[in-house]
């Protein structure tokens, strides 16, 4: 089990939930929230990096503020109103604490987030640069007129995506990868055949839970963690 921990993000203090590895000491991640907000499945993510040698934090970027599972437009809701400036400063923020963390080994932050947060990943992977030493959305990229400036992207992504999903597109995605691909970047965008949106979220609100799928996707997103943070 983790703890709330303060925040301090441009003057103010957010919070986040932080748990720690039974060795006391690992790699650092940030878990980056859905739309529901810091929610008990994104503590569980949390949770379950540490049982696989990590500190792993999730920043609360809706700053208290959670939408049930079965309140999906207050989720919307949520989603359409952050601040995104607030939001950037909160993570770039919990990028900063991880990194000067006692049980933090390496000085490189690893990014894992679901659905706005996968979006939120690739964003702050770009705006964070070297800081960022890899990064895996789930189900999430900043589209369109949502793109960040790609240039400061530096870390090896590997991305999960979903063949079935009207909220991130597949051949969207697909069209992201070949574009960052151009650029030079390390990125690599799988789209899994036969599943939809939210498929590792064992809420099921959207019908499209996948535990096998899930399962499979979880170990190769510890294994590339572990290969490019330590």
């Amino acid at each position: 089990m983790g703890e709330t921990v303060g925040i301090q993000s441009n003057g103010e203090t957010a919070q986040g939930y932080l748990a720690l590895p039974a060795a006391g000491r690992g790699p650092a991640v940030m878990v980056v929230q859905e739309w529901w907000g810091l929610v008990p499945q994104i503590k569980d993510v949390c949770d379950a990096l540490a049982g696989e040698g990590f500190v792993a934090l999730a920043p609360d970027l809706y700053r208290g503020e959670i939408a049930e599972h079965t309140e999906m437009d207050k989720a919307g809701h949520l989603m359409s109103t952050l601040p995104m400036e607030r939001a950037a400063r909160d993570m770039g923020a919990a990028v900063d604490f991880l990194r000067n963390h006692e049980a933090v080994a390496g000085e490189k932050v690893g990014v894992v987030g679901f659905c706005m947060g996968g979006m939120l990943t690739l964003v702050v992977a770009a705006q964070q640069g070297d800081k960022i030493g890899a990064a895996v959305p789930y189900y999430g990229a900043p589209l369109g007129d949502a793109a960040p400036d790609w240039s400061g992207l530096s870390a090896p992504v590997h991305g999960h995506y979903a063949a079935d999903d009207s909220f991130f597109p597949a051949d969207a995605v697909k069209a992201l990868e070949a574009q960052l691909q151009g650029m030079g970047k390390d990125v690599h965008l799988d789209v899994h055949a036969d599943c939809g949106h939210a498929f590792t979220n064992p809420a099921n609100v959207f019908g499209t839970y996948d535990p096998e799928l899930t399962a499979d996707t979880w170990s190769q997103t510890v294994e590339f963690l572990h290969e490019k943070l330590g």
